[in-house]
């Protein structure tokens, strides 16, 4: 959620702030920043995988959609920075780096001033045009410059941090097999509930939806006060509960601050009543009128909760889980993890609803309500 304002007269300091932005380290990548009025202010950074800019084919076509997603977000000008293992200036290296430039650049020629370009190698950083040896050696001016600029310092004594890799950003490690055992032994048991209840009724599904909501809130509260987690009881629970799309929508209900027994009474009202409740929660995170900041300690707590099921969970069955995580990720204007997160549940069920609506959110580049109020 950073709103760090980056100056681009000084390359460095955009440089070492934009592994913070993405949450990762980028590896064989091109990064598009989006510059805005008045004074160059960073807005969107979007990156796609180097070869794909720079393919014969097909670069100008994602050069195209990436200048548009700038577009979109009231870019004036922009930066590109190609992420890749070596110097492309140098004699007889691949054309693949030099190949994205052009694309974006001729893309960008109708609507955006002349794009700088930079390239950061695995041991430097360097302005692709620059011929001069003495500002842009060969392999470029050291790396260790980015590290000790005052944005890094910022950013890391805030508490940013830098995975190493694009996967890290939303690696969630898997329990042991004795834990993950004792919470499939629940799950089967509270399967067995859903079971029973459906076939006795309304009612009955009403109560075990509420039951399993309760677990969610223990859960949540538990983790707020750094108590222990309640364990296989809670997540056993929690791994079917999320399957059912009611209770799922009620812990989305549960996410955004609003009236404390909203969640229970969108389980409790008619169909047609818990799709308003549901409407007014997303609004929350998405309207740019109403949307709000996610409160960083509650959010934090979710997050764990949900990271704690999909680790404990059934394998090939976390797209419940993984998508509130998503979710979660780009309300927090961390798109990298978002997508990262909507890959995984959406290879485990294609057709999760409300999955591939916010991989279509991604898609477009539309940041939450929040961070376009404020940009």
């Amino acid at each position: 959620m950073d709103t760090t304002t980056i100056r681009v007269s000084e390359p460095r300091e955009m440089l070492a702030y934009l592994p913070h932005q993405l949450g990762f380290r980028p590896h064989e990548s091109a990064v598009a920043v989006s510059l805005r009025p008045p004074r160059g202010r960073i807005g969107l950074v979007a990156r796609v995988d180097l070869a794909d800019l720079g393919d014969v084919v097909h670069g100008p076509q994602v050069a195209r959609g990436l200048v548009a997603h700038l577009g979109a977000d009231g870019a004036e000008r922009a930066v590109l920075v190609l992420y890749t293992e070596h110097d492309p200036r140098a004699p007889g290296r691949p054309p693949g780096a030099r190949a994205a430039a052009e694309h974006f650049r001729e893309a960008a020629a109708a609507g955006l001033s002349d794009v700088a370009v930079w390239v950061v190698t695995a041991d430097g950083y360097l302005a692709l045009d620059c011929d001069d040896h003495g500002c842009c050696p060969p392999g470029g001016r050291p790396l260790r410059d980015l590290e000790s600029t005052a944005v890094g310092a910022q950013l890391v004594l805030a508490g940013s941090a830098v995975a190493d890799c694009r996967a890290d950003v939303a690696r969630i490690p898997s329990a042991g097999g004795d834990a993950r055992r004792s919470v499939a032994r629940v799950a089967a048991r509270w399967r067995g509930r859903h079971d029973r209840a459906l076939a006795d009724g309304p009612t009955a599904l009403t109560a075990w939806r509420l039951a399993s909501l309760a677990s969610w809130r223990a859960e949540v509260a538990a983790t707020l006060a750094g108590a222990p987690s309640g364990g296989a009881p809670v997540l056993g629970r929690l791994d079917v509960a999320l399957a059912d799309t009611r209770v799922r929508d009620a812990v989305l209900v549960s996410l955004v601050p609003g009236p404390p027994d909203l969640p229970e009474r969108s389980l409790r009202e008619a169909p047609g009543a818990t799709d308003a409740l549901v409407a007014e929660a997303v609004a929350g995170i998405v309207d740019q009128r109403r949307g709000v900041v996610p409160p960083p300690s509650l959010s934090a707590a979710h997050v764990t909760v949900l990271e704690r099921v999909v680790g404990h969970g059934r394998r090939g069955a976390q797209a419940p889980a993984c998508t509130l995580l998503a979710l979660l990720a780009w309300w927090q204007a961390d798109g990298a993890r978002a997508g990262l997160l909507l890959e995984r549940a959406l290879a485990e069920d294609p057709d999760h609803r409300l999955a591939r609506i916010l991989d279509r959110t991604l898609a477009v580049a539309l940041p939450p309500g929040w961070v376009r109020r404020a940009g």
